[in-house]
């Protein structure tokens, strides 16, 4: 039952965490941060909390050590976040992007 409740409050706590990121830094501006290259897009969508570093950079085809470097920039502007430590370390982004950029979006 415990498990439960705690996947519910974390579940609540990621929602949170978009609601609250979307009004404090807008769409274009994360996108921008992250940049328009899909691989990149694709590993920044990749950080739900659940994969390490590791598992992203495979499953984004980049080399580990560029993607720490773009990580490492996703933590300091403010749009990703480090939970844990060593390699149990996970990441969890403000909100996830469209891989493609919006009509909406377009000018």
């Amino acid at each position: 039952m415990s498990n439960g409740i705690n996947a519910d409050i974390k579940d609540l706590l990621q929602i949170a965490i978009q609601v609250i990121g979307r009004i404090a830094i807008p769409h274009e501006n994360v996108r921008t941060i992250v940049g328009t290259n899909s691989k990149y897009i694709k590993a920044f969508n990749l950080c739900d909390g659940t994969l390490t570093q590791s598992e992203i950079a495979r499953k984004a085809k980049i080399k580990r050590p560029n993607l720490s470097r773009a990580m490492n920039r996703w933590v300091t502007n403010g749009i990703l976040f480090l939970v844990g430590k060593g390699v149990d370390a996970r990441f969890i982004h403000i909100y996830p992007i469209p891989e493609k950029t919006p009509d909406w979006e377009k000018k």
